[in-house]
């Protein structure tokens, strides 16, 4: 995707408070409401359009996946729920979207979602997708590139790939005490990949912060009874992932190397020359 302007409007003067998303050149608009602030926005004509929304509880890091004819009266109808705070909302200008399009999208993002494994997926069946036109269908995936980058810039993440806009630094890779894990630094942290191995031990003497992470990983089957990654896994820094491959406090800026077996380090240095 080409560079883009996006516009955000503070409804409320308040970044934590209602948000209207706009991007140069897009014919969709998005906005950030907070659950406590719903009911005071019924006078917002946009919201009584068709559209999809998601429901958000950034903290427990869920989402629940939703399409509507008349958003705001659908919203009304999850305020029981106490799982979610804020609502992400999208709409096409000109109430441009019809039932088709909006559960084409629904089915769209929730697969999307699903694969990536970011956020936890509140929806308890998958969404049915609705049969459009090549056309209709080239025009949604292009609308939902911007619904994604939207709400990547919002800070909610649940359908941007753990490594597809990492920096340009190759894979790193832990070769010890029998353990083999591979993995890449990221604009988030530091990515273990799928298939890593973690020590089936964590020594007594290293952190019991540390210890209780490595425990987590194993409670969430993240690191399998084998002691296998299950999946890709974000950690916020290399030594945290190191840590976790180890078993033991670990500096990652000097565990991680890559094939030519030069750290991490170096390799973010800039040296003068």
């Amino acid at each position: 995707m080409y560079r883009k302007t996006i516009e955000l409007f503070l409804l409320d003067g308040n970044p934590n408070n209602r948000i209207i998303c706009n991007i140069s050149n897009w014919d969709g608009i998005g906005i950030k409401i907070p659950k406590t602030m719903i009911k005071e926005s019924k006078d917002r004509e946009e919201l009584y359009h068709t559209g999809i929304y998601f429901l958000f509880n950034k903290s427990e890091k869920t989402i629940y996946i939703g399409e509507a004819e008349n958003i705001y009266q659908r919203i009304l109808q999850h305020l029981s729920e106490d799982d979610w705070n804020e609502v992400l909302i999208f709409i096409k200008k000109g109430n441009g979207l019809n039932k088709a399009h909006v559960k084409f999208l629904e089915n769209r993002f929730y697969n999307i979602a699903k694969s990536v494994d970011r956020y936890h997926l509140k929806n308890s069946t998958v969404p049915t997708k609705s049969s459009i036109t090549e056309s209709e269908k080239a025009a949604m995936e292009e609308f939902s590139d911007y619904i994604k980058l939207i709400t990547n810039t919002l800070d909610y993440k649940p359908f941007e790939d753990l490594v597809e806009n990492s920096t340009n630094i190759e894979d790193f890779y832990i070769d010890s005490i029998g353990l083999h894990a591979s993995g890449k630094m990221t604009n988030e942290g530091f990515v273990v990949f799928k298939g890593s191995e973690s020590n089936q031990e964590f020594k007594n003497a290293s952190s019991l912060s540390l210890k209780r992470k490595w425990l987590q990983l194993r409670e969430e089957n993240i690191v399998d009874q084998n002691g296998f990654f299950t999946k890709d896994y974000l950690f916020s820094s290399p030594s945290l992932a190191a840590a976790m491959v180890l078993g033991r406090n670990a500096n990652g800026l000097t565990e991680w190397k890559n094939h030519q077996k030069e750290t991490l380090k170096s390799i973010l240095t800039i040296t003068n020359e």
